[in-house]
């Protein structure tokens, strides 16, 4: 009997519900909870970071980031063609227009050479994604950023706990964002989390959080009231959510095991196959700490992907493609500055496959997934042969 392998099964790590109950009897579940504030402290003293605000998404994260660095109509903001929308919707929602720059292979991150050939006045941020939590090159792009008196973001999405040169992910840049969506390595159903590098954004940022007032300010005791100060929405996450994740970074050593052992797993069974049916297996920085967020291939030509994906869901499996590229999509002729040819993202974009991933995932249902891979694009080969 063929098991159905979803791409994605939430996993429980230990005292989620536990603490979701206590959340709900201790009478408070809206957001700034008890549960909020222990696992921001656990993020904020793991991270090394100024502060960390829990939001309702990365989504939200990145909408903060967005206000923080001031940006005004004509601004120009520099983001990848290869990442989710929000990177990009985030700054056009401040009235910038994005500016789309290729990635690099192997470490599929921004591409700093188009950068740097892609920066004028007119740019007034650099936003940078570690895909699949494989760092990009934050060194230079931080150093072109410098060079230009402009922040560096990261959207680290996918790297969090992961390291760099010894380094945590998210910790290069002024500030950074992190996702607890349930694909994520560690979840809360829907939830996110800004970082914050240096001490000039923390007050502002609380006043974004708390809906546009200095209730912050209020609650420490500094003033005897709160009265709203600007703009500002309601970003923060329910404290029910914020138990459910602290449950979850409180196991984070564990559940990074569990994926280091899957992703692991994957490598060994395709390294035999790889080079005959022509697949290209995830990079690795030698050295680094890896947040083995995903295990994703790249088949060998852009046409067989969908007859590939069709296949392996015959057979039980289901795998997924990734992200569109953005510069070609409709929403670029709007909110696109000029239009650049990313030739890069073009050409892995089509060919890259994700397979299935989540901590709980056992040995066999792992071989079933290589087997129904190896088999469907042994055939496809065959048939376009």
């Amino acid at each position: 009997m063929v098991v159905q392998i979803p791409f994605n099964r939430p996993c429980l790590s230990g005292r989620e519900l536990e603490y979701m109950g206590a959340a709900v009897m201790n009478g408070h579940s809206s957001a700034k909870g008890p549960f909020t504030a222990d696992a921001q402290e656990l993020l904020r003293d793991r991270l090394g970071a100024k502060d960390v605000l829990l939001t309702t998404s990365c989504t939200d994260a990145l909408e903060m980031s967005a206000m923080l660095i001031d940006l005004e109509p004509g601004d120009v903001v520099i983001v990848p063609s290869f990442t989710f929308s929000s990177t990009a919707t985030a700054f056009a929602r401040q009235g910038a227009k994005l500016r789309f720059c290729d990635i690099r292979v192997p470490d599929l991150g921004l591409d700093p050479d188009h950068v740097e050939a892609s920066m004028d006045d007119r740019v007034k941020a650099i936003v940078t994604v570690h895909y699949a939590g494989v760092a990009s090159d934050v060194k230079r792009l931080r150093s072109i950023a410098d060079r230009y008196g402009v922040p560096l973001i990261e959207d680290n999405a996918h790297g969090l706990f992961a390291k760099h040169n010894g380094e945590q992910l998210g910790t290069f840049g002024r500030m950074s964002t992190l996702s607890f969506h349930e694909t994520k390595n560690f979840i809360c159903g829907e939830g996110g989390a800004l970082v914050l590098n240096e001490e000039r954004d923390i007050d502002q940022a609380h006043i974004l959080l708390d809906k546009g007032t200095n209730r912050k300010q209020f609650l420490e005791g500094q003033i005897d009231k709160y009265t709203w100060q600007g703009h500002g929405s309601s970003f923060g996450i329910s404290d029910l959510l914020a138990a459910f994740l602290l449950a979850q970074l409180e196991r984070a050593p564990q559940i990074m095991k569990k994926r280091r052992r899957v992703h692991a797993n994957y490598q060994a069974m395709l390294v035999p196959h790889a080079q005959r049916l022509g697949l290209t297996l995830p990079f690795h920085h030698p050295g680094d700490t890896h947040a083995d967020h995903m295990f994703y291939v790249l088949l060998p030509t852009a046409g067989m992907r969908s007859e590939v994906i069709s296949s392996m869901r015959k057979q039980g499996v289901n795998p997924t493609f990734h992200y569109v590229p953005l510069h070609s999509a409709p929403g670029a002729s709007v909110l696109a500055d000029r239009y650049q040819d990313c030739p890069v993202t073009d050409d892995i974009s089509a060919r890259l496959l994700r397979l299935p991933m989540f901590n709980d995932i056992k040995l066999d249902e792992q071989e079933q997934v290589v087997e129904s891979l190896c088999a469907s694009v042994k055939a496809h080969s065959a048939v376009a042969g």
